[in-house]
């Protein structure tokens, strides 16, 4: 069964919605059959002829998308939002109340209020609700993530994540970010921690299982005259003891996107960075350290089953990205055919929900002179 989904957003020659297409493309599990591309109507049609929607189902407006599509024997099943995050919020909501399941890239909302409602009307309507944290879906940190979950780390002490960019330092970049992005009234009270500190927020709890207490942060705002912080600095204390260290830059001058992660045990650590994303190294205590490569047979299953490529060929950010669509794609379809998923295989509107409380945290103990913050779960 190919399932039927609609996109939102994407139609401006803007990255991350040609990044949704395709990562729905890769597997064959869904085609798109709907979309609200564009408030530009020129550009809205323009993208539906090269995406292949008829006219009829490129939409002007994505409430008359909703109420359509929700009305239609053959209505999209799902829908994909990659427009900026100051209309997350209100695009979902039109889509769950219609009965469509959601795809939404992060943050999901401006404030915990909006996620929090989201997160509620998905349970209430029985609806899925993906969010599109990429990095933590490369098939080599399912990897990471078993041999933590059995114990070859040991006891875990400390986690550190950073995820440096400069593209703020760079004139063109900066008139783009200064449309959106960095305007407080569209983006909330965060600029770089919500923006991408969120993804390390994700990408730390999710491979470690660490659930976090509470949040000490420390922003920084360069170029200066900029409304929202380009730098966040946040320390994370995580149940039983577990210590946390993350920093998030997008004016790291010389670095493009290179987040890395490194957990360490009692037992060994673990190593893994973005810019070799198909290889992880461990480092077993007073043994000789290994690299650990995507598609060899000697990984676990979901690994395994994440990998697209023979070992050798690296695994990249649209692999990653897709993942997210295929299980998600995956679970719906058990959904469809009246069996619940015992457990889904996609980030959730639940961590959608943390993410967004992980922001007020940080925005809290940064205004309160760096003091530490509890974190609400």
């Amino acid at each position: 069964m190919k399932l039927r989904y609609g996109l939102v957003g994407g139609g401006n020659g803007g990255f991350i919605g040609g990044v949704h297409r395709r990562a729905a493309d890769f597997d064959f599990a869904c085609e798109l059959s709907a979309g609200c591309f564009s408030r530009k109507q020129e550009a809205n049609l323009q993208t539906g002829t090269l995406w292949g929607v008829t006219p009829e189902r490129t939409y002007s407006s994505f409430q008359e998308m909703a109420e359509v599509e929700g009305n239609r024997e053959d209505g999209v099943d799902f829908i994909s939002i990659a427009t900026p995050n100051f209309i997350h919020y209100e695009i979902a909501k039109t889509f769950l109340e219609h009965g469509i399941h959601v795809i939404c890239d992060k943050p999901v909302a401006l404030d915990s209020v909006q996620a929090e409602e989201l997160c509620s009307l998905a349970e209430e309507r029985g609806l899925l609700f993906g969010v599109c944290y990429t990095y933590a879906n490369y098939a080599i940190l399912q990897e990471a993530r078993r041999m933590i979950r059995v114990g070859m780390l040991g006891e875990l002490f400390s986690i550190v994540a950073e995820y440096p960019q400069d593209w703020i330092l760079t004139p063109d970049d900066t008139d783009v970010m200064s449309d959106w992005l960095m305007d407080p009234e569209k983006t909330g009270k965060a600029g770089c921690t919500a923006h991408i500190g969120t993804h390390l927020e994700y990408l730390m709890r999710y491979v470690t299982g660490a659930k976090p207490r509470r949040i000490l942060a420390r922003f920084q705002t360069y170029p200066r005259n900029l409304p929202l912080e380009t730098e966040s600095q946040v320390m994370i204390d995580y149940e039983n003891q577990i210590q946390g260290l993350m920093w998030a830059s997008i004016a790291a001058a010389g670095n493009d996107c290179g987040i890395a992660l490194r957990v360490f045990g009692s037992r060994g650590s673990l190593e893994w960075s973005h810019l070799n994303p198909s290889r992880l190294i461990y480092h077993p205590l007073n043994q000789p350290s290994q690299t650990l490569v995507c598609g060899r047979n000697y990984l676990g299953e979901e690994a395994g089953r994440l990998a697209r490529l023979p070992a050798g060929h690296p695994e990249g950010f649209y692999e990653a990205f897709a993942n997210i669509f295929r299980n998600f794609c995956g679970d719906l379809k058990l959904l469809k055919e009246g069996r619940r998923p015992e457990k889904l295989h996609f980030p959730t509107i639940e961590d959608g929900l943390l993410s967004m409380r992980f922001i007020e945290a940080c925005v809290k103990s940064n205004e309160n002179n760096n003091a530490w913050v509890d974190f609400e779960r």
